[in-house]
């Protein structure tokens, strides 16, 4: 069979601008040099992962691309193989920083060859003219002779201009540099599991764009560790772009790097345009509107702070060193923040009642609202920003003669999306959650929080709701015609029922059974337990359709999730601390916000490339 390859079109691709429709859309016949997967499949991603990486050849250079997901079929049934010759019907180029991503939309296979055509050379390597392109002959394979222009060596050095942005950074991009400041650095951790100890750290680099995490291991780790410093700025590239492991990371990006044995890392001695540390500040008051075990930064004064003390973990059973900070802000609240370890023991004041700004800090529920600073928290006392400068001049003016409330403890829940503490960004489907609370640990005390979005499918009508005390809400009993309530010592002329309800609930991944009290059974039924319990003894037709118009109604839950046993048999129970019925507006708005985020632009982007014309 002979073929026609249509030499110097990856010339003409790569040095392609946004508006040539004409060469996007135009037909190609190249080779297949090679096809590689990329990606690998994690519970967690939210990309496709069956994503194939393509090297094609016009006989004289040859370029990377990658296969739409569409025709992946092609390469899982092998009708697509390494020297097949295609026609490239239709293409896709993305561009970043001039940098292109080409996506195949389109081929045909018009035969398969057993070796290549000619001695291609990669079309980054040639920093030459693009040869003008000759005009299409045929050509046997045997017989095929390219003329190959002449190629000066690439110098394989960091690129000290012309970086990449890291906003701009995605796993489908392999050639990329950035410059970036070092504004956090963990310890160097020792880590044990089951495949064996080692150690890690984390940076967090920043560049004017935004912030990305960091991570190395091992050998690695131990490399890089002395070499990377706080403040200083650094050349990285060949690191491995990867999706960001929310429960590990506070850093705002959807992407994280890993230092693997490739990366390079360089100091840069221009760091001139590059902030310091970009800061999201909330003030003390909107603690309150924040969820349980989220991140956020603050600004503050330093009021007072304790002495260094010990506790002993009842997880670990080690003992840790901590440091108690009360701080103030013109919001009138108060907050007490925690330090842990190292940071305990050598903190020291610049002055008398400091501007501190902390980034990262946990916020937790201890006494309402308290903060506890985490490894990738930053901590930086009097910074030179206008936030800083302000809180000074309020509190050397009237702050310091003010009085300030502290978050009230019965006040509440955390709230979250809806003010409920439900939160949207942590969702897990029922089985991913189910997987996670089984390895809780049988000696674990604490319970593990998630969110989730679910249907409820059936309530059990058994006990629904009991009789309570009107002041103490525990059980009462019925005692001669009254009601005796021990924990008070009171008799009373009747109860007041609380719901104790046991439900299933269900979504696209399985089903599971939770059980709530009566803020549960009031946004379930929209009537109070009273008013059920008189149905049910009323009318017992009225009360199953009851039972039956709760079910097929979805919800958005913040569970709390324990183990326990019961008639010696382990178990995890799903407890509901907070129940949301649907907002719908704002679960649309959920989604626009999502799609604005690098992540979603990707989605969008893969799910365009998908789409059949």
């Amino acid at each position: 069979m002979t073929y026609s390859l249509s030499t110097g079109i990856c010339q003409r691709l790569h040095n392609a601008t946004p508006n040539e429709d004409e060469l996007f859309n135009g037909s190609h016949t190249l080779q297949v040099l090679s096809l590689k997967k990329v990606g690998k499949q994690t519970e967690n991603t939210n990309l496709p992962t069956d994503r194939y990486r393509i090297v094609l050849s016009d006989g004289v250079h040859f370029l990377q691309a990658m296969l739409a997901t569409q025709l992946n079929e092609m390469i899982v049934e092998k009708h697509l193989t390494r020297y097949s010759i295609v026609c490239v019907e239709r293409l896709s180029c993305n561009y970043v920083q001039e940098k292109r991503l080409i996506i195949i939309m389109a081929l045909r296979i018009l035969g398969q060859e057993d070796k290549k055509f000619g001695e291609p050379v990669s079309i980054d390597a040639s920093l030459s003219e693009a040869p003008t392109p000759a005009p299409e002959r045929p050509l046997q394979q045997s017989t095929f002779q390219p003329v190959i222009p002449t190629a000066q060596p690439v110098s394989r050095s960091l690129p000290k201009s012309n970086w990449h942005p890291i906003e701009g950074l995605s796993p489908y991009q392999n050639n990329w540099t950035i410059k970036a400041r070092v504004t956090q650095k963990s310890e160097l951790k020792h880590y044990s599991n089951a495949r064996g100890e080692g150690k890690l750290f984390n940076v967090t680099f920043m560049d004017e764009t935004g912030e990305i995490r960091a991570t190395a291991f091992n050998q690695i780790a131990e490399a890089l560790y002395p070499r990377l410093e706080e403040g200083k700025v650094y050349y990285v590239s060949k690191g491995k772009v990867n999706l960001a492991k929310k429960k590990f990371s506070n850093v705002m990006n959807d992407f994280e790097i890993s230092l693997e044995k490739q990366a390079e890392v360089e100091e840069c001695l221009e760091t001139t345009n590059l902030p310091m540390i970009k800061y999201s500040f909330v003030s003390l008051a909107e603690l309150q509107e924040l969820t349980k075990d989220s991140t956020c930064d603050i600004i503050a004064i330093l009021k007072e702070y304790s002495d260094v003390s010990e506790i002993t973990s009842r997880a670990t059973n080690r003992t840790m060193k901590k440091r108690e900070l009360t701080l103030v802000d013109k919001s009138g609240f108060s907050v007490r923040l925690t330090l842990w370890g190292n940071q305990a023991e050598n903190f020291k004041p610049d002055e008398q009642s400091p501007v501190i700004a902390f980034k990262g800090v946990k916020v937790g529920d201890f006494g309402g609202r308290s903060l506890g600073m985490i490894a990738s928290s930053t901590m930086t006392q009097n910074p030179d920003i206008p936030e800083s400068h302000a809180l000074r001049g309020w509190y050397d003016s009237s702050g310091s003669g003010s009085t300030f409330q502290s978050h009230n403890a019965s006040g509440g829940s955390f709230s979250g999306a809806g003010g409920s503490g439900f939160n949207r960004s942590e969702i897990k489907p029922l089985l991913e959650m189910k997987l996670e609370a089984n390895r809780i640990p049988e000696s674990e005390e604490k319970p593990v929080y998630f969110s989730t979005r679910a249907m409820v499918m059936h309530v059990r009508g058994e006990n629904i709701a009991y009789p309570a005390c009107e002041t103490c809400n525990k059980k009462i009993v019925e005692d001669g015609g009254s009601w005796r309530c021990d924990k008070c010592d009171k008799t009373l002329s009747g109860p007041t029922y609380r719901y104790i309800m046991s439900f299933a609930v269900s979504d696209h991944t399985g089903q599971l059974w939770f059980q709530g009290f009566n803020d549960v059974g009031d946004a379930v039924f929209g009537k109070t337990a009273n008013e059920v319990i008189e149905i049910k003894e009323r009318d017992d037709a009225q009360y199953n359709l009851l039972l039956a118009k709760a079910c097929c109604q979805s919800y958005n839950f913040l569970l709390r999730a324990k183990r326990d046993s019961y008639n010696d048999n382990n178990r995890i129970r799903y407890g509901v601390s907070r129940i949301l019925p649907l907002n719908y507006k704002e679960e649309c708005d959920a989604l626009l916000n999502l799609m604005d985020t690098p992540w979603g632009q990707q989605v969008l982007k893969t799910e365009s490339n998908n789409m059949v014309y």
